[in-house]
């Protein structure tokens, strides 16, 4: 009997398909589907940190109302209108999910900053979240701030929740860092027991009519998993934390691969918003299908297999096979003349 169970932040999953934070999350009955359709654990959709300061900000100015103190109008990402759940609303959510299925519920707070983190991710735990999720979500423009100075606050970020929970902390972090390997190390050192590889920048787009820049959210696609593909491969057997693998799972073969080069889970969303909850099933049938086609017994027997400790050639992650690429495109061009 196939055995598809993995390891995740210490907790034994069914099988490495994790649902990650989408607006699937914001109903109850979508995790209740998500669970029936072989999600082994679901990470709900975030609470910004916009949210929190808003709140706080909201609270200022009811203390104040009707004095010269009024709190300082800023912009913030989403708008308050946008909010789901408030901060109340999202604890009170989790305690829902948590009722209603048996699959760990995984919290997630998106920010860049210390910030209300501490206090909140407390309060997450008491509300029942399996682990939570932080979502590192810092676009830098100033051209002032060093690189150290970015590591440095994703640092203190991880320190400062972990310092307030006991539940285990994954940090979602991008793949802009000029040596991501060691900032993973460092990460991993600071005690991240898990870390997901990547976190998606949504750039603005140009609203033509109205001279307005808007928000463009599109899907991922499967071109998209290599990325995580590369950094999952390196630094499987390099980390102690956990390996989440995100962006660009579409199929039963892009999850093969990402636990090949060493992820303990892949996380799905795009496939799952494009085709429905129930391509799970189809995905957890083809991952199974395959396993059974070519022997395999286990995920853990396939985890980190190609992964670049193991792969017969470790220049495959690196540049000696850009080396190759560039020379296949050359020759492929040459073909067509």
């Amino acid at each position: 009997m196939l055995d598809l169970t993995t390891r995740y932040l210490g907790m034994q999953l069914r099988t490495p398909l994790v649902a990650s934070a989408s607006p699937l999350s914001q109903e109850i009955d979508n995790i209740r589907r998500l669970e029936d359709a072989g999600a082994s654990a679901v990470v709900l959709y975030s609470l910004f940190e916009e949210q929190l300061r808003q709140e706080s900000l909201e609270l200022d100015f009811f203390l104040s109302e009707g004095t010269e103190s009024h709190p300082e109008s800023l912009s913030f990402f989403p708008q308050p209108a946008e909010f789901i759940l408030g901060p109340d609303g999202y604890l009170d959510h989790i305690r829902k999910a948590k009722a209603a299925v048996k699959v760990p519920i995984i919290a997630s707070l998106n920010g860049s900053s210390v910030g209300g983190w501490i206090q909140y991710a407390t309060q997450i735990e008491e509300a029942g979240a399996d682990a939570l999720e932080c979502n590192i979500y810092w676009i830098v423009t100033d051209p002032e701030t060093t690189s150290a100075q970015v590591e440095q606050q994703y640092l203190e970020i991880l320190q400062a929740v972990k310092s307030a929970v006991h539940i285990p902390v994954a940090v979602k972090i991008s793949p802009f860092f000029s040596n991501l390997a060691n900032m993973a190390k460092r990460l991993d050192a600071a005690g991240a027991d898990g870390l997901v590889l990547f976190n998606r920048f949504y750039q603005p787009d140009i609203d033509l009519a109205t001279l307005d820049l808007k928000p463009n959210v599109l899907l991922s696609t499967p071109q998209a998993m290599r990325l995580p593909l590369t950094w999952v491969g390196i630094l499987h057997g390099r980390v102690k934390a956990s390996l989440a693998a995100t962006g660009g799972v579409h199929n039963p073969e892009d999850v093969i691969k990402l636990l090949m080069v060493g992820a303990n889970v892949t996380m799905l969303c795009s496939t799952l918003l494009r085709n429905g909850i129930d391509q799970l099933r189809s995905i957890e049938q083809g991952v199974r299908h395959w396993m059974e086609e070519h022997e395999y017994e286990s995920v853990q027997q396939m985890q980190g297999s190609m992964s670049q400790l193991r792969c017969p050639d470790p220049s495959a992650f690196e540049r000696a096979q850009y080396m190759r690429a560039v020379k296949s495109i050359q020759y492929v061009t040459t073909a067509v003349r």
